[in-house]
């Protein structure tokens, strides 16, 4: 069973994750609940959850101030939000699953399982200091996403990623201290996720950060020289746009 504590401080907005757990998710035993931020870490001090399905915005402060006041985080967190897109967005990179309200049933059991297959398998403090770097940088330099491969998760710096290379439903990270990192999650996830931080889909299998072109070679179909000299063809499609976008660098 995953022991489970649920912090919200909306009462029925506790009692609907309850309901939905009992009908939803048969390996889930609650073993506790809280309202607040205060009471949250009470009942965290006592207990020892495999899963904590924790609300963002509370009376007394936010989810984040509760996880920043742990000494150490040995379960996995669901955030329950409301959040707009860019939080969304800060959750995504740091690896962190998040369902929103009003809650679906299907996303919660999908949410819950996933959580199920990483409990014994993750460092969720390893996670939660990228988030709080994302959440917390001023500058998209110091943007950060966490890149979980079969034997280690990867911190990278978004401004050290030369570029991706797919190949089916993997996706290879190259930097600028000379590593591939091999992701089993498709380069149109990453697109999504990058398109904001000056990356961009040159081809159907390469996405570039613009940071770290070196030149455009018109020769062969295309094809742009990337700071660690590599060659990515630019697809036909996409030379149109591409050279509006030198126009206007």
């Amino acid at each position: 069973m995953i022991k489970t504590i649920i912090i919200d401080d909306e009462v029925k907005a506790r009692e609907t994750i309850l309901n939905m757990l009992a009908a939803y998710c048969p390996d889930v035993e609650v073993i506790a609940t809280a309202g607040s931020v205060s009471e949250g870490e009470e009942i965290l001090s006592l207990h020892h959850p495999d899963l904590v399905l924790l609300d963002i915005k509370m009376a007394d402060g936010t989810g984040f101030d509760l996880l920043k006041r742990l000494d150490k985080i040995n379960f996995f967190v669901i955030f329950v939000t409301a959040f707009e897109e860019f939080a969304i967005r800060a959750f995504k990179f740091s690896a962190l699953d998040y369902i929103l309200k009003p809650l679906d049933p299907d996303e919660l059991s999908n949410a819950v399982i996933k959580a199920k297959e990483k409990i014994e398998k993750e460092s969720m403090s390893v996670k939660l200091d990228a988030l709080f770097q994302n959440l917390g940088a001023l500058s998209k330099d110091t943007k950060k996403i966490v890149l979980k491969t079969t034997a280690n998760v990867h911190i990278v710096s978004l401004k050290d990623i030369i570029r991706c290379e797919s190949e089916k439903n993997y996706t290879h990270f190259f930097t600028s201290e000379g590593e591939e990192i091999t992701v089993s999650k498709t380069l149109k996830e990453f697109n999504e996720l990058l398109i904001d931080y000056s990356f961009y889909r040159v081809h159907q299998s390469h996405l570039i950060n613009l940071a770290h072109m070196k030149r455009y070679e018109k020769q062969d179909g295309g094809f742009i020289v990337m700071d660690d000299n590599s060659r990515v063809p630019v697809s036909f499609r996409k030379k149109e746009d591409l050279m509006k976008l030198f126009k206007s660098l």
